[in-house]
């Protein structure tokens, strides 16, 4: 199965992409970076901040801070991680930044339930500015 996250709410999508893991699918997310998450621009810069911010730099919690890598931590959260089963569903899972070469002509899961126009306000911010705010 192959995801285009581009507008995608990252949350929901992260739900349904955890259900089809656990049940034995393989999934590809393409354009990582253009999924959103909804919020005021501050709020989310904060949250984030924090999760990077606490604990201490040798034993972590570790967050990552480029777009592919924060939307796969996004999902494991929404997996059964610490068992067997989780540790095998989440090696189906493959994020990439922009579309690769080998999903280009490949037909890609539309899945317009999980689109940002469903949110009842226009206030997100895309997984890719949070990337580039991480990063300074």
């Amino acid at each position: 199965m192959i995801i285009d996250a581009k507008d995608l709410i990252a949350g929901r999508m992260g739900a349904f992409v955890a259900k089809q893991l656990l049940l034995g699918e393989t999934v590809d997310i393409v354009n990582a970076e253009k999924a959103v998450i909804s919020g005021r621009k501050n709020v989310v810069f904060a949250k984030y901040e924090h999760k990077v911010e606490r604990g201490t730099p040798r034993k972590g919690p570790f967050w990552p801070r480029m777009p592919h890598m924060m939307l796969k931590r996004i999902i494991r959260g929404m997996l059964p991680f610490k068992q067997a089963k989780g540790r095998v569903a989440y090696k189906r899972l493959k994020c990439y930044i922009g579309t690769p070469k080998q999903f280009e002509g490949q037909k890609q899961e539309e899945l317009k339930q999980y689109h940002k126009s469903t949110l009842s306000q226009a206030r997100y911010v895309t997984i890719g500015q949070i990337s580039e705010f991480m990063r300074q």
